[in-house]
């Protein structure tokens, strides 16, 4: 049975319940894994090379780094379950790499956020800018951060108690966070077409470069993707949680958890890399309220460093 390979003196004690993905092989999950982390490395270095690029540039683009730690963490993850594989004895081991499996994806999520409040105080900059607005997702934030330390408190609380009225509270704080983080990776969806379906009094302050409509569909692209990710995980904790380890459901396997894990992501930190969020999404530095978008305009055609826009320029000045 897929229990008896743990040892079941404790604690830590071994699961009892099936989850995505299940037990790591040796013949199954090294291969993946290892294809998985060599992408995340790839990923890591195209997004920190395009973050040293810029800052020699004085372009000054934090996401780019913020996404490097994403990939980095999901590295880390990809180690760990290895490491599971080749000790699937080590309860220790199995707990930090569900730890890292869950909690990476969070920052891709806050890069989304951020973008999406972007482009919402582009359209609307007086209620955009409004502290009111500010003070919403400082909230949301805050609650992410503590969401995360709740989970990463149950996943070890559940492997070092046998009380099944501890065990309940934690599978309870388990599909709490994870049902926050699906709404979380879907907000920015909403958020942006609200912001196009709210009537505009002012015109919309564009920022970076690329047409306006392009990077509305790249977010919203990569917010679906990572939604439906966190929407199937989550589900599956809410329909299959409680089934025995010895009889996980066909959407526990090994393929739904690296497709809806890893896979959805790889695209989205990819998808980003190609397109040059850098350049798209760039705001100037110390924007602080209505017209700091509109009214360095100028400036960040300078910081692009193409050709193409430093001709333009000219041929503005030149006119």
């Amino acid at each position: 049975a897929p229990g008896a390979a743990y040892q079941l003196s404790g604690p830590p004690y071994p699961p009892t319940t099936a989850s995505l993905g299940g037990l790591p092989t040796k013949d199954v999950d090294i291969p993946i894994s290892s294809v998985f982390l060599v992408l995340f490395l790839l990923g890591a270095i195209g997004h920190m090379t395009i973050f040293i690029t810029n800052l020699r540039r004085k372009h000054k683009f934090i996401l780019s780094g913020l996404i490097f730690g994403f990939c980095m963490t999901r590295i880390t993850a990809q180690i760990m379950r290895i490491v599971w594989a080749c000790h699937p004895r080590n309860i220790n081991v199995a707990i930090a790499a569900n730890v890292f499996t869950a909690a990476g994806v969070l920052l891709l999520f806050i890069c989304n956020l951020l973008f999406a409040q972007r482009i919402f105080k582009a359209m609307h900059p007086r209620s955009g800018w409004n502290p009111f607005f500010r003070h919403i997702f400082t909230a949301l934030y805050v609650l992410i951060v503590v969401t995360l330390a709740m989970l990463i408190t149950s996943v070890i609380q559940s492997s070092f108690t046998l009380n099944t009225n501890t065990k309940r509270i934690d599978r309870d704080i388990l599909l709490y966070g994870q049902t926050l983080f699906a709404v979380v990776s879907f907000l920015p969806i909403p958020i942006v077409v609200i912001g196009l379906l709210l009537p505009r009094k002012t015109h919309v302050e564009k920022f970076g470069h690329g047409r306006w409509r392009h990077k509305i569909w790249i977010l919203l692209t990569a917010s679906a993707i990572l939604c439906l990710g966190a929407t199937f995980r989550a589900g599956t904790n809410y329909a299959g949680g409680k089934r025995p380890i010895t009889n996980p459901a066909r959407y526990q396997s090994k393929a739904c958890f690296y497709i809806f894990n890893y896979a959805v992501e790889i695209v989205v930190v990819y998808f980003y890399l190609f397109l040059r969020i850098d350049k798209r999404f760039w705001v100037p530095n110390k924007s602080h309220g209505p017209g700091d978008y509109s009214k360095q305009e100028l400036a960040t055609i300078q910081q692009d460093g193409h050709a193409e826009s430093s001709m333009e320029l000219t041929q503005v000045e030149g006119e």
